[in-house]
């Protein structure tokens, strides 16, 4: 550690992969954001892209591990930390596992779709090649709290649009880069 700095801690480090939740948040998507850290250091950021790209796999964790990969030339992300505000799905612990990530740390868990301890638990499978240290719940009310009052806001303009018009069909809340939520034309 360099003179006059001081260790960045688990807490500083999800603060990093929050602020990439709100850049998702400002275009719409859900508000999910995750850091790659090696040595001290960001090597990889990355935010739900998945309604902007309409593609399935554009999560924050799979663009961060795709970027880190770039970053230094391999796909192996040995002695690297990912920092994400939700929990793993089983793509994105797939891709941890592939890439030989030594740990993720995260904010909330995800009953319905994490792959971190809460549906299945990857991290940990004796029938994988490769095992990653779990740490969970870190300023877990705070990205819990930031998931909630999205899905929220969504409802909310889900309502408004059906009072509006009446009705309101799946594809006119799929979000846009300027409003949040694409209006019908």
């Amino acid at each position: 550690m360099k003179k006059g700095t001081m260790e960045k801690d688990d807490a500083y480090w999800i603060g990093k992969a929050i602020a990439q939740a709100k850049r998702a948040e400002a275009i719409g998507e859900v508000p999910i954001g995750a850091v790659i850290v090696k040595d001290g250091m960001v090597i990889a950021r990355g935010h739900n892209l998945r309604e902007s790209r309409q593609d399935p796999a554009a999560h924050a964790e799979m663009i961060a591990i795709r970027k880190a990969a770039r970053k230094l030339g391999t796909w192996r992300l040995t002695g690297a930390t990912l920092y994400v505000t939700l929990e793993p799905c089983t793509m994105c612990m797939g891709g941890v596992i592939l890439s030989r990530l030594d740990r993720v740390v995260f904010g909330s868990f995800d009953p319905k779709g994490g792959a971190a301890g809460s549906l299945f638990d990857l991290s940990n499978d004796s029938r994988l090649n490769h095992r990653v240290e779990l740490t969970s719940g870190v300023r877990g009310e705070e990205t819990s709290a930031m998931l909630s009052n999205f899905f929220a806001a969504l409802r909310a303009k889900k309502k408004q649009l059906k009072d509006a018009n009446g009705e309101v069909s799946e594809w006119s809340m799929v979000p846009d880069s300027k409003s949040g939520v694409r209006q019908r034309t």
